[in-house]
């Protein structure tokens, strides 16, 4: 039983989780260039991870990242974005192989 509840702790820990980001779920922030940074709670691999914003009018933009970020997360610049609601969408894949995906709600006033 002990080797099943350890084993179970390894497969949950295995996923990176999303522990702060910029902007913050639900925040209002000024535009018209916002700053995005995806902190996680274990290293990411950037070459096979993404990030696409998702305008007021449904459209979508996928974000390059900036290749000069710590280990445990993903930075881009939104530019140009007018008043409305966005969606960051992310999707990274940890350094052990595991495959995550959110989404982050924000508004540009």
């Amino acid at each position: 039983m002990l080797a099943l509840l350890l084993s179970f702790e390894n497969v949950v820990s295995a996923h990176a989780v999303l522990v702060e980001s910029t902007p913050a779920v639900n925040s209002t922030v000024t535009g018209p260039d916002v700053p995005i940074k995806l902190r996680f709670n274990s290293r990411i691999d950037k070459a096979r991870s993404t990030l696409t914003l998702v305008r007021p009018d449904g459209s979508t933009q996928r974000l390059e990242l900036d290749k000069q970020t710590p280990a445990d997360a993903v930075a881009s610049q939104a530019a140009g974005l007018a008043s409305g609601a966005y969606i960051l969408r992310w999707q990274v894949l940890a350094s052990d192989g595991h495959t995550t995906r959110g989404e982050v709600r924000f508004n540009v006033g």
